[in-house]
């Protein structure tokens, strides 16, 4: 089995960290939440001579979803996840595109929905599939525990938390995600996240003023 690695492309005005899952042996991989500037995407696939095999969504928001069908037809390949809870978030990714002025969203069709407890995978990395609602009632996590390693989109940053001011969020559902769902995993997991810098787990139950 090769390394299991990971480069960050920030895309749409968000800067929201579209992650390329890759093995550093055969060089093939998975795109997880391709928002938008899905010529930037190709670019580091083609320039790094990265094989993906699919699109992986953590929920429903424009910044994490809208370039999903572009990049499908692009590289003909499936769209997995969210949770189906956020299919009306999915079919509205036009109309959030107008509201925040980003061109080009459409609205995003996955070809497989996730549950809690399935797993999706790539080569011989398997990642776990957790529902942690909150941030969007849809949201997933996917975890890695061979790598100790976890993307999280946007249910858990650095020194803070995902929103829950937008439609579906729900502030004690996500701090329930957080501590029921990622704490236990364990303090040496270490995270990427939606927008900004990852981190551990430990570090985040130690310091992050939200979840003290």
């Amino acid at each position: 089995m090769g390394q299991l690695n990971a480069g960050i492309v920030p895309v749409t005005p968000f800067q929201q960290n579209c992650t390329i899952l890759f093995d550093m042996d055969d060089k093939h991989g998975v795109v997880v939440d391709p928002g938008g500037d899905i010529d930037k995407v190709l670019a580091v696939l083609k320039d790094n001579a990265i094989s993906a095999g699919a699109i992986w969504i953590t929920h429903g928001h424009i910044d994490h979803a809208g370039g999903a069908m572009e990049l499908k037809e692009a590289l003909g390949i499936d769209i997995i996840g969210p949770h189906e809870a956020d299919k009306s978030l999915l079919d509205n990714l036009e109309n959030q595109g107008r509201r925040y002025g980003i061109a080009g969203a459409r609205n995003c069709v996955p070809d497989r929905f996730l549950t809690e407890g399935e797993t999706v995978s790539f080569g011989s990395h398997v990642f776990e599939v957790l529902h942690c609602p909150g941030h969007a009632p849809g949201h997933v996590v996917y975890y890695n525990r061979a790598a100790k390693f976890a993307h999280v989109g946007d249910v858990l940053f650095r020194g803070s938390v995902g929103r829950t001011d937008l439609p579906g969020g729900d502030h004690a559902a996500l701090i329930a995600s957080i501590k029921d769902k990622l704490l236990p995993l364990g303090d040496d997991i270490g995270f990427i996240c939606g927008h900004g810098p990852g981190g551990r787990f430990g570090e985040e139950r130690r310091t992050n003023p939200f979840l003290t």
